[in-house]
This record gives structure tokens, sequence and C-alpha cells, in this order.
């Protein structure tokens, strides 16, 4: 079993508005960087593509738990009312289809749900107790009112010095390197 990296230096540039976070950040991706992220106190249309993010598979997992919870709720008040308690209503037949809907709906919507956030925070690799940045006092701002780029040492292209230069040649103020203490 592979032991997950933990990233050990980070630098962090901080840029002035989105317009130069979303510039910036086409820059990184055309001059080869794959492990960055761009930080910002609100989406940034475009963003996504500007990184060259892949689309999430969030939607297509939720999709396949809510069509085997709904089956799966279906077939559960099939079995009751059908095969294990069987109620004659009015000269209802058994599989009386059109009432396991609600039901099934509701089983389908709690499970997705459930699923959905699980997913969500395996997918971005959550909870995250400690990273470099969180020892950045400038990256405070980053929920407030700041712009920043971070870029990982596990980027192949990584090189301190010249990351460094990078970053300052794209319009990055306020340069920090982050080590893991």
């Amino acid at each position: 079993m592979k032991k997950r990296e933990r990233s050990s230096q980070v630098i962090l540039a901080e840029f002035d508005d989105p317009s130069q976070l979303l510039q910036a950040a086409k820059k990184i991706k055309e001059a080869g960087y794959k492990k960055f992220d761009c930080h910002s106190p609100f989406p940034i249309h475009g963003m996504d593509y500007a990184m060259g993010l892949k689309r999430s598979p969030l939607g297509y997992i939720v999709f396949i738990v809510a069509l085997f919870a709904f089956s799966g709720g279906v077939l559960l008040e099939w079995w009751t009312s059908t095969v294990d308690y069987p109620l004659v209503i009015s000269g209802k037949p058994f599989f009386s289809y059109q009432a396991y809907g609600p039901v099934a709906f509701a089983i389908m919507v709690l499970f997705s749900a459930f699923v959905a956030l699980l997913a969500m925070l395996a997918i971005n690799k959550l909870p995250r107790y400690f990273h470099p940045l969180f020892s950045s006092r400038r990256f405070e701002k980053a929920s407030d009112n700041g712009f920043f780029i971070s870029i990982d040492d596990s980027d192949a292209k990584f090189d301190i010095i010249s990351t460094k230069d990078f970053l300052a040649q794209i319009g990055g103020k306020n340069l920090e390197v982050l080590t893991l203490a």
C-alpha cells in the first residue's frame, strides 16, 4: 500500500484581484505545474478551466447510489406488501407500485445526501488537520479579501528559487515559503 504523501513545503503568492488570479492560474498551467491550488473568498468563473481541473466524479457517484437506493426502496416495499405480509385492501393488487413512489423517493434522497457528503469529503481529502498554509498570517485573508496561489513541493517542476521567481514574474506579491514544522 502506497503511503500518502504530505507536502512539506509550499510557496504562497498573493494577487490583487480575481482577474489577476485567473490569469496567473492560466500561466502556471501553461508552464507545466500540476500541484497548485488557487484560494479565493468566492468562486471565480472559469477557474476550473484555467487550472486544468477535470470534472468531478461526485455526480456520477451520487447518481449510481440514487439508482440503487430507489430500486432498494421499491424492492423493500414489494417484499413487505407482497411476500412477507400480504394484505388485501379494498381489492387492490398486492403489488401496487403507485404507492411505492414517495417512500422510495425519500429513501433515494436520504442515501444520496449521505453518500454525497461522504464522497465529497473523500474526494477533497478532508478533513485536513494541518497544512503548511495554515501557518501563514497573510493567508488568513483568503476567506475575506485575499487571492492566493500555492504550489506544493510534490509538483515535478517545483524548485524553490525558480518557482518563486516565476510567481513574482507573473504578478505574485508577498511570496512566502512555508514549511511543515
